[in-house]
């Protein structure tokens, strides 16, 4: 009970302190400042990710055939579509099958 009572605690937390910003800016312009900033978040989230799957555990690079088909499929994607939600859909589902099948 006691995990489930944290979990639910942490959960309303969380929900209230997003719910909070929309909110709180709901009718208020964005900056233009800050919406040039923003433009940065989903290319240093990718990157983020990707740093993440060529390292192991121990900090050491670990790039095999999976991660380099994936990342090829992932530029091109990029490339072609500029859409980093489908560049992250794709890139991942051609990495998990390569891998199945490696």
């Amino acid at each position: 009970m006691t995990a489930f009572l944290a979990t639910v605690v942490v959960g309303i937390g969380t929900y209230a302190t997003r719910a909070l910003f929309i909110l709180a800016l709901a009718k208020r312009r964005i900056p233009d400042p800050l919406l040039v900033a923003l433009e940065y978040v989903a290319p240093a989230a990718m990157a983020a990710l990707i740093v993440a799957l060529l390292t192991d555990s121990s900090g050491e690079v670990a790039i095999g055939i999976p991660e380099v088909a994936a990342l090829t499929v992932g530029a091109l994607t990029t490339y072609k579509t500029k859409n980093h939600v489908l560049t992250l859909i794709i890139g991942m589902t051609v990495y998990w099958v390569v891998r199945a099948l490696v």
